[in-house]
């Protein structure tokens, strides 16, 4: 694994650093502005396939510093004994393009499950290795870690999904909430790394996007399954997952400009668990709604970069029908590192 890494990242560094020397460090500004139509792609402009990765780095960012902190209790640039033992890798944050800032919030959960806290060591662990590949892929180009909140940001959204307590919510306090918080990103994740498979152009990109989305799809999955095995009527945190679809499914809508709200299913790319009734055998069961994908072709969500922004910000990329570059607030209160032009 280690050499087919490495060629991997040979491949990244020489096509990415020959594209910036054809377009320079372009923004995504503009590439989703004109999106007429649900799931729309990112209409075509200038840009690289390095705006593409940073832009996934500071998405990785947030993921990895959130895992680290609710298992190690440390960010990713600070080993300590918990993280060293997992193996976590310890990120030397070594890009500099945009302002450098400070992750703020979270704690160590207190796991009592087994199987949860084997799960977060093992994710931690993994968003660890996303963020080093990444930072080692675009080199010189890398943007900083920007300012990211795990803390208060997870009330704010747990409030606004009208999660019961939310303005109190800590994803930190226990193996259920935990599982709440990384519900919020891992779906997302999915759904961005898909978007932007259509922008990236050269094949090894391509190939190792499409690799990290496998990974992030194994992730939300286990997440889905493991709140379901904990909660399988529903009454907490499994209906919890419905809520958050159902506000990250608004926030996606308003990301998609240009589309008249109300012109499409109101919930059209996020789905919680649900149980519905089925025959085996004979007898009936109750099966449920793992994947979150479209009901006829079961192929996963993709969100372009306005939506994922709206998310992750809370609202903040969007202001009427217009982009809003920096977009910014919830995880990322100074909004994302893209150099001079931000992302849209």
């Amino acid at each position: 694994m280690a050499n087919q890494q490495t060629q991997l990242l040979d491949d990244i560094i020489v096509t990415s650093r020959r594209k910036m020397l054809t377009f320079g460090v372009s923004s995504l500004a503009g590439l989703v502005a004109g999106a007429t139509a649900p799931q729309a792609k990112a209409a075509t402009a200038s840009y690289s396939d390095a705006d593409i990765l940073n832009f996934a780095l500071n998405l990785e960012y947030l993921e990895a510093n959130f895992y680290y902190m609710a298992t190690f209790g440390t960010t990713i640039d600070k080993a300590n004994t918990a993280s060293t033992a997992a193996g976590a890798p310890l990120i030397a944050l070594s890009g500099t393009v945009g302002t450098a800032g400070t992750v703020t919030g979270g704690s160590m959960v207190p796991f009592t499950t087994t199987q949860v806290a084997s799960y977060a060591i093992e994710t931690a662990v993994e968003e660890g290795n996303h963020v080093q590949l990444l930072l080692t892929a675009l080199g010189s180009s890398a943007v900083a870690q920007p300012a990211i909140n795990i803390g208060t940001a997870f009330q704010t959204l747990a409030t606004a999904a009208k999660i019961p307590s939310g303005s109190s919510f800590s994803p930190y306090a226990s193996d259920d909430t935990f599982l709440v918080g990384a519900y919020v990103f891992e779906d997302v994740g999915v759904t961005a790394y898909h978007g932007a498979a259509s922008l990236l152009t050269t094949p090894a990109n391509l190939v190792t996007a499409a690799g990290i989305l496998a990974v992030e799809a194994y992730h939300a999955g286990l997440i889905r399954t493991t709140i379901n095995y904990l909660d399988p009527t529903g009454a907490t945190i499994g209906g919890y997952t419905n809520l958050i679809s159902t506000l990250r499914a608004t926030l996606s809508q308003a990301g998609l400009l240009g589309v008249a709200a109300g012109s499409y299913d109101a919930n059209p790319d996020d789905f919680g668990l649900a149980t519905f009734q089925a025959s085996i055998g004979g007898t009936n069961a109750t099966a449920t709604r793992i994947t979150d994908a479209d009901s006829t072709n079961v192929i996963a969500f993709a969100r372009n970069t306005t939506q994922v922004l709206n998310i992750v910000t809370g609202g903040g990329a969007v202001s009427g029908t217009t982009a809003v570059s920096p977009a910014k607030g919830v995880f990322f209160p100074a909004g994302l590192n893209a150099g001079a032009n931000g992302f849209k």
